[in-house]
């Protein structure tokens, strides 16, 4: 029984008469195992998902506006990424803002009301504390949209399985570029640019475990996106979005 258990010899005989024993490998010995690598798992991206020209609205804008061309540049991201099939929006720094900004209504509402109702000389240390809760909340506020949000347009999250649970994160970021070169004149040669920065991670495990790991940033004039009328081209724009977006997915980083 212990001999069965071995690989099986093969006797061969060469041209002097003697025999040497060579060594057959078994079926199990040769099949090997392949790790699911991160491509593999790689879930799908923004360029795979079709999107009907029949769901999109036409988006017109004054072209002569560059808050306007960003404006409207930063809400078609939103709506292309954070479609069902793609990344749930956190919608985090919306609500700190929002929280900071109603504490501080309802802070001057009641120190108003209070200052109203009560005598003047009285309502004085209420008032001024106040007055003061209300200059910190703006403040932090103000902060808060200056070095924590920041440019920051849009942050989505995803969770898919294969095999595993893996959870994506991505995080975009715009801005408007300056013409390059300066001219009273308004021209496609010298329009403003739109610019655009993914970060992405995907991990699994709980974020334990990195899979893959993206920073892509790309720019392009207004002009590129938007006729003379001031209509987008959102084919276009969604376009150079996904492959922004998928060269993150896929480990690219600039």
């Amino acid at each position: 029984m212990a001999r069965s258990k071995k690989s099986a010899q093969t006797l061969h005989i060469d041209g002097t008469g003697s025999s040497r024993a060579t060594r057959t490998p078994s079926p199990s010995a040769s099949r090997t195992r392949s790790p699911s690598s991160p491509e593999s798992e790689r879930p799908v991206g923004p360029l795979s998902i079709a999107v009907s020209s029949a769901d999109r609205d036409v988006v017109k804008v004054n072209n002569a506006n560059a808050t306007e061309l960003k404006n409207a540049c930063d809400d078609a991201v939103k709506r292309y990424l954070s479609r069902p099939e793609l990344f749930k929006q956190i919608y985090l720094h919306t609500d700190v803002r929002l929280g900071l900004g109603w504490l501080g209504v309802f802070i001057a509402a009641g120190t108003a009301l209070y200052g109203y109702k009560v005598d003047f000389e009285k309502s004085k240390p209420v008032v001024t504390i106040g007055l003061v809760v209300y200059i910190i909340l703006t403040a932090i506020q103000t902060l808060y949209a200056f070095f924590i949000e920041g440019n920051i347009i849009f942050v989505g999250k995803r969770k898919s399985f294969s095999k595993r649970i893996i959870t994506e994160r991505i995080q975009l970021t715009s801005s408007t570029l300056p013409p390059s070169t300066k001219t009273p004149s308004l021209s496609p040669a010298n329009a403003p640019s739109y610019q655009l920065a993914v970060s992405y991670v995907r991990s699994t495990n709980g974020g334990k475990s990195l899979l893959a790991k993206g920073r892509t940033k790309s720019s392009k004039t207004y002009s590129a996106f938007f006729d003379e009328q001031g209509t987008m081209d959102q084919d276009a724009f969604e376009r150079w979005v996904g492959e922004l977006v998928e060269e993150g997915m896929d480990g690219k980083l600039q």
